[in-house]
């Protein structure tokens, strides 16, 4: 192969000392276990590696399976238990977003989703990134942030020649690239390292270079591959490894110094907080992500977030007043219901609380993770988990008053109840209306797809003139028939990109639903075709997150993947006013009198009025 060399040119910094003991290791990424030759390409690359003399240790930066289930992170666990060196892992988005464990399984097998490491002179450090549960950019959860400051806390030799790896670039495909950045500018920053693109390419993240590195899947070759880096002290080199066959030239030679920041990426801009008419009443900060929305008993607000806490904070003031640790990172959204706060947790439980005190009253112990939210009728909470099985439960003792067992893959969503069903979808194509009374089977659709990703699982169905109306990644809008399941339209239009965020008029006349143009539609609820009866005026730019739209008779609120809320005139379509929470994926808000109390996925919860 003929050498490629590739320099990156640094504004300042003195070369790193000489002194540094030369050694090498491997980075193997996007092994993608689940897919068609993953578990193969990796048993090799284990194999390659084992044979290796002169390696010193494996980091493997994410996308270690396809969708982060049970069995495909213990097939991996499996396979890398018979790597007999030192290894570092960290999950991807492949990782995480499907996870039916809601990625608490990953951290369960390999005991973390980050870490941390000295070695030879250099200090390593690796962050997992996202996205968790929904679509959106990469995030860096905030509990890793606050995980990482403690770790520099407890290191204090800030000049010690640092190497920071992330699945991510660390460029605006993470909605808060620039907190990592900021971090590791305190420090002796060297290079990054990442995965995701399955292709080895040289960058610049604001003066940080960056190197991804290639796919350990064979793609069409005859083998897959990895990368060996070389550390010299002055200079890291880079090159494929064949597994079994050959290792190439270096493909590329990159000087290591001290780094200034350039500031070349666009930060976050929140001058409209400068001009809108809403009004903050206060603000809360959480420790961790929070993935959910949020509930009320009129006093407190119930909310929860990814370290595992279930909290109520005051509606007035945003003062917590208690909190509940579960075993697991919650994605449900606490519902409330005559005194009883009910949520389910990736810790395989179910939790009843006490709304006033957040003393545990109940617990159900289920199959798998619970990342479902429940939805609450006439003292009874309906509620999917991750192993097949949606539950009615009585929320007063936590009883389970039937099962229905024959859901494809899990549930995320929250369930819609009308006209006697519970209606919702799952990550398996399967979309279900069962009893509320007895959780028989009434009707099921399926939407066609062999792939999973297609699935009407993430977006609140809503529901009107005896028709219920979806939306799914595949871009299709679908009305079926309440009574039978029946499709009575179901388009698709390329100008029109819908994806998984819908919503409901008052007077149940518009079915909202956001584009990925950031474009918000009303569509007729009555019409025998997808009739774009009303649009917004929002121009909000690509967009992905699926979080419900919630209105009142006046406003429709609705959220975006980079932190912004935006209030909009449900007569007209104007944009009355907007607020920017974060840059981190808006949560479905939750819409009192005059107020709308709403949270963003990096721990973020704002009180707003209008």
């Amino acid at each position: 192969m003929k050498r490629k060399l590739l320099a990156l040119a640094l504004l300042c910094g003195a070369t790193v000392a000489a002194a540094q003991t030369p050694f090498k290791f491997a980075q193997v990424t996007d092994t993608h276990l689940g897919g068609a030759t993953g578990a193969d390409d990796l048993r090799r690359t284990v194999a390659d590696l084992n044979n290796s003399r002169d390696i010193d240790f494996v980091i493997i930066s994410g996308d270690v399976t396809e969708f982060g289930s049970d069995a495909e992170l213990a097939l991996a666990k499996q396979i890398l238990d018979s790597l007999q060196l030192p290894m570092y892992i960290i999950p991807g988005n492949h990782d995480s977003n499907w996870s039916e464990s809601g990625a608490n399984s990953f951290r369960k097998v390999f005991g973390s989703e980050a870490f941390f490491f000295k070695h030879k002179g250099y200090q390593f450090v690796g962050t997992t990134s996202g996205p968790n549960m929904r679509m959106s950019p990469g995030q860096i959860p905030r509990e890793n942030l606050v995980w990482l400051d403690s770790v520099f806390n407890a290191n204090p030799d800030a000049d010690a020649p640092l190497i920071s790896i992330n699945h991510y670039p660390l460029d605006p495909s993470l909605n808060n690239w620039y907190s990592l950045v900021d971090r590791l500018y305190q420090r002796n920053i060297q290079l990054a390292l990442c995965g995701h693109g399955h292709s080895n390419k040289l960058y610049d993240w604001d003066g940080i270079p960056g190197v991804m590195s290639r796919s350990n899947l064979r793609a069409k070759d005859e083998v897959g591959g990895y990368n060996i880096i070389t550390l010299t002290g002055d200079s890291a080199f880079f090159q494929v490894r064949r597994p079994l066959v050959k290792t190439e030239d270096y493909w590329l030679k990159l000087p290591l110094q001290r780094l200034q920041n350039r500031d070349g990426f666009q930060r976050p801009d929140y001058t409209v907080n400068t001009t809108t008419t809403a009004k903050v009443q206060w603000v809360y900060e959480d420790h961790g992500d929070i993935g959910s929305g949020m509930s009320t008993d009129g006093k407190l607000i119930f909310a929860a977030n990814t370290v595992g806490d279930i909290y109520a904070l005051d509606s007035n003031t945003g003062m917590k007043k208690w909190s509940y640790r579960t075993g697991g990172k919650v994605y449900a959204t606490p519902a409330y219901y005559k005194g009883t706060v009910v949520v389910g947790s990736s810790d395989h439980n179910i939790y009843g609380l006490d709304a006033k005190t957040g003393k545990l009253k109940w617990t159900l112990k289920t199959n798998k993770a619970v990342l479902g939210s429940a939805a609450i009728s006439k003292g009874n909470a309906y509620v999917g988990g991750s192993d097949g099985i949606f539950r009615c439960i009585r929320v007063s003792d936590g009883t389970v008053l039937w099962t229905f067992d024959q859901v494809k893959n899990f549930v995320s969503t929250l369930p819609t109840l009308a006209d006697g069903k519970v209606i919702f979808g799952s990550w398996g194509n399967g979309f279900y209306a069962l009893s509320m009374d007895t959780g028989k089977l009434v009707w099921e659709w399926n939407n066609g797809h062999a792939n999973r990703m297609f699935s009407a699982a993430a977006c609140y169905p809503v529901v009107a003139n005896n028709r219920v109306f979806i939306v799914a990644p595949d871009r299709f809008m679908t009305a079926l028939d309440l009574k039978t399941g029946a499709v009575i339209w179901r388009e698709k239009k390329d100008d029109i990109r819908v994806r998984e965020s819908m919503g409901l008029s008052k007077d149940k006349k518009l079915a909202y639903a956001k584009t990925m143009d950031g474009e918000l539609i009303g569509v007729s609820t009555a019409k025998d075709n997808m009739s774009v009866d009303w649009q917004s005026q929002l121009n909000l730019g690509y967009e992905l997150t699926p979080s419900a739209i919630y209105s009142d008779k006046n406003v429709v609120f609705v959220p975006n993947n980079s932190g912004l809320l935006s209030a909009v005139d449900a007569t007209n379509g104007a944009v009355l006013w907007q607020y920017k929470i974060s840059n981190a994926m808006v949560n479905p808000p939750l819409v009192l009198n005059n107020k709308v109390i709403v949270s963003a996925m990096d721990g973020k919860i704002v009180s707003l009025t209008y």
